[in-house]
Formats: C-alpha cells, sequence, structure tokens
C-alpha cells in the first residue's frame, strides 16, 4: 500500500507540473496547482483501492491519474478567446 501511495503522489505531481508547464496562463497559483495534483491523485488511490481491493496497481494508479486530472480541470479558467454576448446586446 505505500508503494501505491507513493506511486500515485509522484503521477499527481508530474500530472500537475505538466499542467503547470503546458498551460501557466490558465491556471492559479503553481503551489495550488502542484498540492491539487498530489491531493487528487491521492484520493483517487484511495477510492480505487478501497474499490478494487490490493493487487492491482496498474488500475490503482489509472485512478489516481484520473481523479488527478479531474480535479486539476476544475482548476482551469477560460481562455479569454471566446466572449460572448449580453442576450441585451
Amino acid at each position: 500500500m505505500l508503494l501505491e501511495a507513493l506511486s500515485s503522489a509522484i503521477l499527481g505531481l508530474a500530472l500537475a507540473w505538466a499542467a503547470v508547464h503546458r498551460l501557466p496562463h490558465r491556471l492559479p497559483a503553481r503551489t495550488l496547482v502542484l498540492s491539487t495534483g498530489v491531493a487528487g491523485s491521492l484520493f483517487g488511490a484511495f477510492v480505487t483501492h478501497s474499490a478494487l481491493d490490493a493487487g492491482n496497481l496498474p488500475l490503482v494508479l489509472l485512478g489516481a491519474a484520473i481523479v488527478s486530472v479531474a480535479s486539476l480541470s476544475l482548476l482551469l479558467r477560460p481562455s479569454g478567446r471566446l466572449r460572448r454576448r449580453s442576450a441585451t446586446a
């Protein structure tokens, strides 16, 4: 279980680091993004491990990656290119 937690934390950190370097203009502060990626992956690993039981490291890491990416996507801001007009305009 320690290996699952450590590897999912590293996976979440790597995903968050990639998001920070790929979309810096659409994300908030770097520390918030990195901690959200790690926390999301640890939570995803916990949920997947609880649902599938021990012995499925690739599936636990897949669940960790899915929850980490989902939590990171909640931090994205609009790009600003799409300007919507108001209904009265």
